[in-house]
């Protein structure tokens, strides 16, 4: 039976790159992201105001497509960062900190309400949860420079923003996965105990936690 899954989690957290090494581990479609084709981003890096509006939009509409195409898809799919997030995470925090305006923003709400009604969820969402000291470092090592301005105290309120909305959803089954402890490109251990653990909520297991145990106890091995 096809699966649908979502990798959730904060800027820099890695979720490309376990889309990409769950799609080859497991045979499934990977949906990427389209950060490089938002002809917004660099702009609302460097005046959020003017242009946050413009670059939410953009990302939902791709998002919406994207979910819609993942469900068409005849085989296994998994998606870089859900629809989800972006209205929930994102647009939300922008709002609350006046980037987006009362008119836009419930503009914006009510499009992304109406939309996600008629779209079923994912089957499950991973989210990847890590601290800020880890995000920065990870944004720094990959380089990219409209990236470089984004300061701790706006990753942190998406963390807060994610915790949040982590609680609360219950669309979908949610693994979470301590992307601070793991790292699931040097250590091919790391890659499989995540391989595991998608696998059994998949298959319908209702407590599936990572264990200090188990993490500490996988030795570095090639990918």
């Amino acid at each position: 039976m096809k699966k649908f899954v979502a990798v959730a989690g904060n800027i820099g957290v890695g979720k490309s790159t376990l889309v990409t090494l769950l799609s080859n581990h497991l045979g499934w479609e990977p949906f990427f992201e389209p950060v490089s084709e938002n002809p917004y981003l660099a702009d609302f890096y460097q005046d959020m105001r003017s242009w946050a509006f413009h670059s939410q939009i953009f990302f939902l509409t791709r998002r919406l497509r994207a979910h819609r195409q993942l469900l068409d898809h005849p085989t296994s799919a998994i998606q870089d960062r859900s629809v989800y997030e972006d209205a929930e995470v994102f647009a939300h925090n922008l709002y609350r900190q006046g980037l987006i305006g009362e008119r836009d923003y419930n503009s914006y709400r009510e499009l992304y309400q109406v939309l996600t009604e008629f779209l079923p969820p994912p089957d499950l969402v991973i989210y990847l949860r890590a601290s800020v000291p880890t995000l920065l470092h990870r944004i720094k090592l990959r380089g990219r420079e409209y990236e470089r301005q984004i300061s701790f105290e706006y990753l942190e309120q998406l963390n807060q923003l994610y915790e949040l909305w982590i609680d609360h959803f219950s669309l979908c089954p949610v693994l979470a996965v301590p992307a601070d402890d793991l790292d699931y490109v040097a250590n091919r251990g790391h890659l499989d105990l995540i391989v595991s653990k998608v696998q059994d909520k998949l298959m319908g297991k209702e407590e599936v936690v990572f264990e200090p145990d188990e993490m500490n106890g996988l030795s570095a091995r090639p990918s």
